[in-house]
C-alpha cells in the first residue's frame, strides 16, 4: 500500500454517498429527490440576461442581494439570514461553529446519511437516536441527547418523509440547551413550517434549500435563517466566497416567482397523493409524506431485489441498505408520465 498522507481521521471514514447519476442511456430519474419540472421562467430570464463580462469580479461576499430578496419574501431581517453552496455547506458551517473537536452532536437515525459523515470529519462525538416505531422522535430525546451542541433535525425527515408535529418540535426547541438546527430541505411540499422559531428563540437555526422546491439542484444554493448573533458566528466559518455570482443572481430571480412555487409543489402533492393511493391498493406500506418522495415497502418482493430490477428497466430508486429502511423504496415523485411507467413496471414485477 502506498503511503497514507491524509489525516487520521480522515482516511477512516467512507464519506457521503450521493445518489446515483447515470448517463449515456434513457432513464427515469426518481433516486435523488429533484423537482421534476423545470425552474421558474424568471429564472431562465435572468440567467439570458446575466452580464457574462463581470464575472471575473468576485462576487458580493455575503450575497447581500440575495439576502435582501429573501428577507422581502419571507419577512425576516436579511441580517439573520446566511448564504450558502447548497444547504450541505450550511450543515458544514453548522459543524464547524458549533460543536468542537470531541463535542456532542445529536441526530436521529434514520435520517440524512451525511449527518454522521460531518460528524465524523469534525471529530464530533456521536449521539445518534432512534427515531420510534412511527418514525417519530423518541420522548425521551432530551436524555438522549444530553450535553450535545448540537441537535439536527430534518422536517421533514429523509428519508421518512413524516414531519415531526409543531407543538412538539416547539417544546423541544424551548428546552434543548444547545442549538436546534431545522434542515427543512423539503418543507416547501409540507403542510407547514418552523420558519417562525427563528424569531421565538436564540439558539435555533432553520435552513432551505433551492434543490428540491425551486428545481435549482444544479445551481447549488441553500439559505439559513437565525437571530443575528448566531448568523454572525457563521459568517466567520463560511468561506470567503461561498456562493457565486451566478447563483446570487438566479436564486433572486427564483425568490421572485412565488406563484410558480406555489403551483409546481401543488403538482408535485397532488401527484405525490395519487401515487400513494396507487401503491397502497397494491399492498405496499407507503409511509405517510410531508416531502417530494416516499419511502414505500413493496408488497411481494425484497426491496433490494426490487430496486435492481427496476434499475435494469432504467428506473432509477433510492434503496438504503440500513437498519429499520432496508426492506423499503424511496421513491422520488416525477412527472404523472414518469410515475405512470414506474407503476407499470412495477405491475410486472411485484408479483
Amino acid at each position: 500500500m502506498s503511503k497514507i498522507f491524509a489525516r487520521e481521521r480522515i482516511h477512516a471514514i467512507d464519506g457521503y454517498t450521493p445518489g446515483e447519476q447515470l448517463a449515456g442511456r434513457r432513464i427515469v430519474k426518481l433516486n435523488t429527490n429533484e423537482n421534476p419540472y423545470p425552474p421558474s421562467p424568471k429564472v431562465g430570464e435572468a440567467l439570458r440576461a446575466l452580464e457574462w463580462e463581470a464575472l471575473r469580479l468576485y462576487p458580493n461576499p455575503t450575497g447581500q442581494a440575495l439576502r435582501e430578496k429573501a428577507s422581502e419574501v419571507f419577512g425576516i431581517p436579511a441580517s439573520r439570514i446566511l448564504c450558502g453552496n447548497g444547504s450541505d455547506d450550511l450543515l458544514t458551517i453548522a459543524l464547524r461553529t458549533f460543536v468542537g473537536e470531541g463535542d456532542a452532536y445529536a441526530y436521529p437515525e434514520p435520517s440524512y446519511s451525511l449527518y454522521p459523515v460531518l460528524a465524523d470529519l469534525q471529530g464530533a462525538v456521536k449521539r445518534p437516536f432512534q427515531l420510534n416505531e412511527q418514525f417519530e422522535l423518541p420522548d425521551n430525546l432530551l436524555e438522549q441527547a444530553a450535553n450535545a451542541k448540537l441537535l439536527m433535525l430534518a422536517r421533514p425527515n429523509a428519508p421518512t418523509g413524516n414531519a415531526t408535529p409543531k407543538d412538539k418540535l416547539y417544546q423541544l426547541c424551548a428546552d434543548f440547551p444547545g442549538v436546534v438546527w431545522i434542515d427543512e430541505a423539503y418543507a416547501d411540499f409540507a403542510d407547514d413550517n418552523c420558519l417562525d422559531f427563528v424569531e421565538q428563540f436564540p439558539n435555533v437555526v432553520v435552513s432551505r434549500t433551492f434543490s428540491k422546491s425551486y428545481a435549482l439542484a444544479g445551481l447549488r444554493l441553500g439559505l439559513a435563517f437565525a437571530q443575528e448573533h448566531l448568523v454572525e458566528e457563521m459568517l466567520k466559518l463560511k468561506d470567503s466566497y461561498n456562493t457565486d455570482r451566478i447563483a446570487q443572481t438566479l436564486g433572486e430571480a427564483a425568490l421572485g416567482d412565488q406563484n410558480w412555487l406555489r403551483d409546481t409543489c401543488a403538482k408535485v402533492r397532488a401527484t405525490r397523493s395519487w401515487v400513494t393511493d396507487e401503491l397502497s391498493k397494491r399492498g405496499w406500506r407507503v409511509l405517510p409524506s410531508q416531502a417530494n418522495f416516499l419511502l414505500a415497502k413493496p408488497a411481494h418482493r425484497p426491496a433490494a431485489e426490487l430496486f435492481t430490477a427496476l434499475r435494469e428497466r432504467g428506473l432509477l430508486v433510492r434503496y438504503f441498505a440500513l437498519p429499520r429502511v432496508d426492506e423499503f423504496l424511496r421513491i422520488t415523485i416525477g412527472t404523472d408520465d414518469e410515475m405512470k411507467e414506474l407503476l407499470n413496471v412495477l405491475a410486472e414485477l411485484d408479483r
